[in-house]
Parts: structure tokens; C-alpha cells; sequence
């Protein structure tokens, strides 16, 4: 077995090992989960015929639709794929059946180690179904899962799946937790680049420090003292900022408070979706040790849709927070600067639209931050009245994550323009007139981030087609990020 292969127990996946697999890394059944299957789906078959997915064909007993279930399982699969929307990128899709092989591996849900090994074979070929994005509310019978044993069971696999088999297989609420996994994943990587371009922008503004010396924040938050002191590693060495001055506007002297607050909502539902990972989140549980097989609301997502819809917030605000501070980067009556950080500003219009896209992508991430949990439609004739729509909320959370790695890279593009005025020592007076000003150093961390600005952009000078340009920057944050706490082996 490879040193990279990820072994699913149904008790130790974690999210970085997940996003290993969504790009690349092999899988493997654990050996005591496999027995533990094993003992799970002998004991289950010794029951006799299982009418439990009859049942669920129309809500008809066992007598009336026959004991055996095997023979429903091809219509069972089909008539549940019925998914929509563009399919799943095939990173996502094979977390996705990482993570349900995860959910086997608990040995609660009866199906015998042959079925997780197709699973785990096409993750290891990169044998990867098509699977549309939308259709899951995110509770029992999951379209996306469906298509995936469509693709892997119902197309020529030698392995015939029971009945029993087929229900546990699509009943859960595991592609809500997948992308949440994707969630915090990147939310984590945002947050570092968060702190990058606050940092800068501190510098550009010539920020009062006093804000985030360890006394004031510590006696509000640990998560916010720790902001506190990360933005003041990045600002070590520099002659810009300083105590004692003019306080901040609150979308600087408050940063701390609010990305400590963000800190703690991603720390939050990054425990929930590895709890959730390692979960029984499965209907019905196959209980070998009670000599009992029960119906359950396992596989109901309340618990991950709660956290994303939370998550939302907090990423929204980050975003919020950053645009306003771009806002002030882009106005020379209030940054010291040329206005839109340009010379012959009125012949050129610099960054000013850039700060334009900043609003309509905060605009945007303030719809989406709609709670998706609390629009539960019953479905299933009033028997499933209340569903998560827990994709939906995770879906939404990585929306909000696109449009937050974007305003983020707007404010690094602004902050290093600035930087570039300070560093050359220019400066504005009050007329608005250009004045020469002894330049300035900037701290260690932020010349870093300054420096990976402009290893993707050149000095904005005469006007030009922005889109390129912040295309370019958004994708380099999303690849490695402008400091040592983004950068890792593992793709956005």
C-alpha cells in the first residue's frame, strides 16, 4: 500500500486527507472496518429477505410488493437519478465517494466489503461517473449518490447489489458534507489572505498599531488577540505604522475582532464536517451488536447546513470588510494617495472600477448569505416534511469563497499600488497636490505580500484592461496565496 493512500476506517478521515483524495491520492478500506462489514452484512443477510427498501417503493408492505427486494434495485436507483444543474467538477466527485466509503466503513450500514471495494476501485483508476450538482435537499434518498451507483453498479459491475444494499448506498446527507469539507478547506486559505491584505492596506493608510497590541484584543477574544498578533508579525520592521495615532476607521482598527470572529466560525464548521465525515449518516442503521436493524433520521444535514449557512455570514463579512478598505485605498482624501491610486488621475481612471467589482461581489455574497436551512420544503407525499437543504447552504458557502477570493485579491492589488507611493515617498496634500515625501519601510510580512503582488501584476500606470489583470491575481491567491500560512501542496 502507498505511503500516500488514504485508509478509511469510518473514524479518522479528516478534511485534509479528503482533499488529497479529491486531487489524486489512492483510498483503501481499513482492515477492521472491512471485517466489521463484513460481520454487518452476514449478519443481515441470516435475517432472512429484507423488505425494507419495498417499503419504500410507494409505501407498500412486503407482502404486497413481495419479500425480496433484489429485484428492485435497478428501478430504486434510476427513479432517484434525477439530479440537475452542471455536473460536479471530478475532484469534488471523488471525495464524494471517498467519503462514502468512509460512511460503509462505520460497518452500520450492512453492505459487504465488495460493494466499498467498487467504489474504492474507481477512485483508484479515476474511473469518475458524471454527477449533476443539483437536485439533493439533503436528507434521505440523494440524487448525486444515485448517479454515482448508477455509473458503478448498475453498468456492467460484477458486483449485484441487494436491496438492503441499495438504500444505504444514496440515504445520507454526505454530499453536503463534502462540500463543506471544500468549505472550510478554502475558507481556512482565505482567512490567511485576509490577514495578508488587511496588513497592507494597514501600511498604505498608515495605520495607528495601538489597535492591535495584545491588552485591548486579548480582553476581548483569544481568536481576536491571535489576528492581532499575525497582523503585527506581517508589520515588523515598518516605518508606516504607528502608535499614537489618529484612530483607524473600524474596517481597520476592527479587523482583528472581525477576522478572529471569522477565524472561529470556520473552526466551528470544520468540527462539524469532521464529526460529520466519520458519522453513521445513514438510514437504516445495521446494528449487529443489538440484533437490530432500525429507521433513523441519521442521514438529516441540519447539523452541517447550520454551519455553512453560518460560515456564509462570516466569509460575507470578510468580504464586506475588505471592499471597505479598498474603498478607502481608491480615495485620496482619505488615503494620502493619488485618487484610484494612479498619476493624472482624470486621464486615467486607475483602479477605480476595480473597487466597482468589489461592491458587486460583496452585493452578491450578501444574497447568497440567505440561510438555505431555514427553506425546508416537504417532499415524499408530507413522510419527509422536513429536509436540510444542506447542499444548497454548502453550495452557497463556496459561491460566497469565489466571490471572497476575488474582493481579497482586489484589496492586495490595491494595497501594493498604494505601497508603491509610500515606498517611492510620494504623498497628497489636502489641495490634492503631488508632493515628494521621505519614503518609507514597510514590514517584512507585508513586503512579502508586495512582492507576490507584483510577481503576477506590473506597477498600474496608464490605463488598461483590468479583468485580465484580476483574473491573474485571483487565480494566483487561489493557488498559493501571498504568504507562507496559504501556501500547500493541496490546489484550491
Amino acid at each position: 500500500m502507498s505511503k500516500s493512500t488514504i485508509v478509511l476506517t469510518g473514524s479518522s478521515l479528516t478534511v485534509e486527507a479528503l482533499m488529497r483524495v479529491a486531487h489524486g491520492a489512492p483510498i483503501a478500506l481499513g482492515k477492521s472496518a472491512r471485517a466489521e462489514m463484513l460481520r454487518s452484512s452476514e449478519w443481515l443477510a441470516e435475517q432472512g429477505p429484507v423488505s425494507i427498501l419495498g417499503q419504500k417503493m410507494g409505501w407498500l408492505s412486503g407482502e404486497e410488493i413481495g419479500a425480496d427486494d433484489d429485484a428492485l434495485v435497478s428501478p430504486f436507483i434510476l427513479s432517484h437519478c434525477a439530479g440537475v444543474g452542471k455536473p460536479l467538477p471530478a475532484a469534488v466527485v471523488r471525495a464524494l465517494i471517498a467519503a462514502r466509503v468512509n460512511v460503509l466503513a462505520t460497518g452500520l450500514t450492512g453492505c459487504r466489503p465488495a460493494v466499498a471495494d467498487v467504489f474504492i476501485q474507481a477512485v483508484n483508476e479515476n474511473e469518475i461517473p458524471v454527477v449533476p450538482s443539483q437536485g439533493s435537499v439533503g436528507a434521505a434518498g440523494s440524487a448525486p449518490l444515485a448517479h454515482i451507483v448508477d455509473g458503478l453498479f448498475l453498468n456492467g459491475s460484477a458486483v449485484v447489489l441487494r436491496g438492503s444494499e441499495a438504500l444505504a448506498l444514496i440515504n445520507g446527507s454526505t454530499l453536503a458534507t463534502v462540500l463543506g469539507a471544500f468549505a472550510v478547506h478554502r475558507a481556512t486559505r482565505c482567512l490567511a489572505v485576509a490577514v495578508a491584505a488587511t496588513a497592507l492596506t494597514m501600511e498604505v493608510v498608515r495605520a495607528d498599531t495601538a489597535a492591535l497590541t495584545a491588552q485591548p484584543t486579548g480582553a476581548r477574544s483569544e481568536a481576536a488577540e491571535s489576528v492581532a498578533s499575525d497582523l503585527l508579525e506581517h508589520l515588523v520592521g515598518s516605518t508606516m505604522v504607528a502608535e499614537g495615532r489618529r484612530p483607524d476607521p473600524f474596517s481597520v482598527r476592527c479587523a482583528p475582532a472581525v477576522i478572529g470572529t471569522a477565524q472561529s466560525a470556520i473552526s466551528s464548521a470544520a468540527a462539524v464536517i469532521r464529526t460529520d465525515l466519520n458519522a453513521a449518516n445513514v438510514n437504516p442503521l445495521v446494528r449487529v451488536d443489538a440484533q437490530r436493524v432500525d429507521e433513523v433520521g441519521n442521514f438529516h444535514g441540519a447539523e452541517v447546513a447550520f454551519a455553512m449557512d453560518a460560515l456564509k455570514v462570516a466569509l460575507t463579512t470578510l468580504a464586506s470588510m475588505s471592499e471597505r478598505r479598498t474603498f478607502r485605498l481608491t480615495y485620496g482624501q482619505l488615503s494620502g494617495l493619488p485618487s484610484f491610486l494612479v498619476r493624472g488621475t482624470g486621464l486615467n481612471s486607475g483602479l477605480m472600477i476595480a473597487q466597482y467589482t468589489a461592491a458587486s461581489l460583496v452585493s452578491e455574497c450578501k444574497v447568497l448569505s440567505h440561510p438555505a436551512s431555514v427553506d425546508a420544503i416537504p417532499t415524499v407525499q408530507h413522510q419527509e416534511d422536513h429536509v436540510s437543504m444542506a447542499p444548497i447552504a454548502a453550495r452557497g458557502a463556496l459561491r460566497v469563497l469565489a466571490a471572497l477570493s476575488e474582493v481579497l485579491s482586489i484589496e492586495l492589488i490595491c494595497g501594493a499600488q498604494g505601497l508603491d507611493f509610500r515606498l517611492e515617498g510620494t504623498a497628497v496634500e489636502d489641495d490634492g497636490v503631488v508632493h515628494a515625501v521621505p519614503p518609507l519601510k514597510a514590514g517584512k510580512g507585508t513586503m512579502a505580500s508586495y512582492r507576490f503582488v507584483r510577481g503576477v501584476l506590473p506597477r498600474w500606470v496608464e490605463d488598461r484592461a483590468l479583468m485580465p489583470d484580476l483574473h491573474a491575481m485571483a487565480e494566483a491567491v487561489r493557488a498559493c496565496g501571498p504568504s507562507e500560512q496559504v501556501a500547500t501542496a493541496l490546489p484550491w
